[in-house]
């Protein structure tokens, strides 16, 4: 009974392998006598109408019958497009890195560069929405350093790029977010009272991410720990720059020498 089973299993796969290699030989077979030109509208009509899958096929189809020229290049960007678009970031980031191995001195390689960041900006399907709710914990902090990264190197590279506008204005939004993921640690080890490990990661949001929203805060942190850890010197030093930088900060009004603060009430 079992080798039946087996051989039904088996039997199925390779008819599902069939279907899927039928396809492609279906594609190819219609494609057969277009000319690149054709099959490059075909394709770019399938990705302007959302049909993600069938312009990958046909874009890899091209590349593999007419694999120079500038319709074989401007496949890999299209390719990488389509893949973002449809949710799948490995797979873009893969098509980007090939086209930027094989043509680093295309002329469209700002759009790659912009592309790139996107993707990992885009990562986090949820990130807009933390952006509104302010909710930064969750938020992968290498994806946004790389993301950083990408966008930089279109701004550096290229001044005048028609992307760079909006590459800078996606920039500002990583710092804070950034800044962000810090806080939320900062918060975390406070509230477990790891005042140590709150004064480090509060004291890099001050040093790396002065133009954030979460200083402030950060400066109560530092104060806060180092009043906890017994360091009145540091405490002291601390507040006075909170009170020369924030002189309407509502964490001047807390008196973190008190011992029976319910500190956690302070960080959520």
């Amino acid at each position: 009974m079992k080798k039946i089973l087996l051989v039904i299993s088996l039997g199925l796969a390779l008819s599902g392998c069939a279907g899927t290699k039928g396809t492609i030989d279906k594609d190819a077979q219609i494609t057969q006598e277009w000319t690149v030109e054709k099959l490059y509208a075909e394709a770019h009509d399938e990705l302007n109408n959302s049909n993600y899958t069938r312009a990958v096929k046909l874009y890899e189809i091209l590349e593999s019958r007419f694999p120079n020229g500038r319709h074989a290049q401007q496949a890999q960007l299209d390719t990488a497009y389509a893949y973002y678009k449809d949710d799948e970031p490995e797979k873009a980031l893969a098509a980007i890195e090939r086209f930027q191995r094989n043509h680093p001195q295309h002329p469209n390689m700002d759009y790659a560069l912009y592309l790139k960041g996107l993707v990992l900006f885009n990562e986090d399907q949820s990130f807009l929405n933390k952006l509104a709710s302010q909710d930064w914990s969750d938020r992968d902090p290498k994806a946004n350093r790389d993301a950083y990264h990408a966008f930089a190197q279109l701004i550096e590279r290229y001044p005048n790029s028609k992307y760079a506008a909006d590459a800078s204005e996606r920039m500002a939004k990583l710092v804070d977010a950034l800044g962000g993921n810090e806080i939320a640690v900062a918060r975390y080890y406070m509230k477990r009272g790891a005042y140590l490990a709150a004064v480090n990661r509060a004291q890099k949001i001050v040093e790396r991410y002065q133009n954030t929203r979460f200083v402030e805060e950060a400066l109560a942190i530092m104060e806060a720990s180092y009043r906890k850890m017994e360091k009145p010197r540091l405490a002291d030093d601390t507040r006075r720059i909170l009170a020369q930088n924030f002189p309407n900060s509502p964490y001047l009004t807390k008196s973190w020498s008190d011992s029976n603060i319910p500190w956690w009430r302070y960080w959520k």
